[in-house]
């Protein structure tokens, strides 16, 4: 298999099920930023963390393909008209969600609790996990968005939202651990 197949010179590329589509579509830009996160997720991942918090990231990165697959799928054609699913494209399940709420509560139980936010930074890989966190939210705003126009499972809804949620409490986790300060915003008073 070529790296270039040079069907998508002129502005198109196609979806699974071989619908074409403008590169700018909506839907292209939802699995595209989902795989611009799973690529900020692996930097964290090559980060001198936790081996725990990188296998973590390593099933995250796993779903984050089954979900570009599932927002890079024409719903029309993913599913024969007697309901089967045509193209046999892996889920996204109320697990996946599961699992990332059990490591978001088990992180939590170790730290402080929130009484105000905070500045993203106090280290390089608290601030890969800001930045993570930052470009997951665009992800489901896109995703979102798309779903407004054409149908999106609402379980890779859930798990991006779900997903956000674990970066911001794995950065706040990896400060603790990095002994990294964590700087409380406190609004400056006029």
């Amino acid at each position: 298999m070529k790296v270039y197949t040079k069907t998508g010179d002129k502005g198109t590329t196609a979806l699974f099920g071989g619908t074409r589509v403008p590169k700018h579509h909506i839907r292209i830009e939802s699995y595209g930023t989902v795989d611009e996160l799973n690529s900020h997720i692996g930097l964290i991942r090559d980060q001198e963390i936790n081996h725990y918090y990188r296998q973590v990231l390593e099933r995250v990165q796993d779903r984050l393909f089954t979900l570009g697959a599932i927002l890079a799928t024409d719903p029309e054609k993913a599913v024969l008209k007697n309901g089967q699913d045509r193209l046999n494209i892996p889920k996204i399940t109320e697990n996946d969600i599961e699992f990332l709420e059990k490591e978001i509560d088990t992180m939590e139980s170790q730290l402080e609790p929130m009484t105000h936010f905070v500045l993203p930074g106090g280290h390089t890989t608290v601030s890969y996990c800001h930045i993570a966190r930052c470009v997951c939210r665009r992800a489901e705003r896109l995703s979102v968005h798309l779903n407004e126009i054409e149908p999106v499972d609402v379980l890779v809804l859930a798990y991006l939202n779900r997903l956000s949620d674990y970066l911001f409490v794995l950065a706040r986790k990896l400060s603790k651990d990095l002994h990294a300060n964590e700087v409380k915003w406190i609004p400056e008073k006029l």
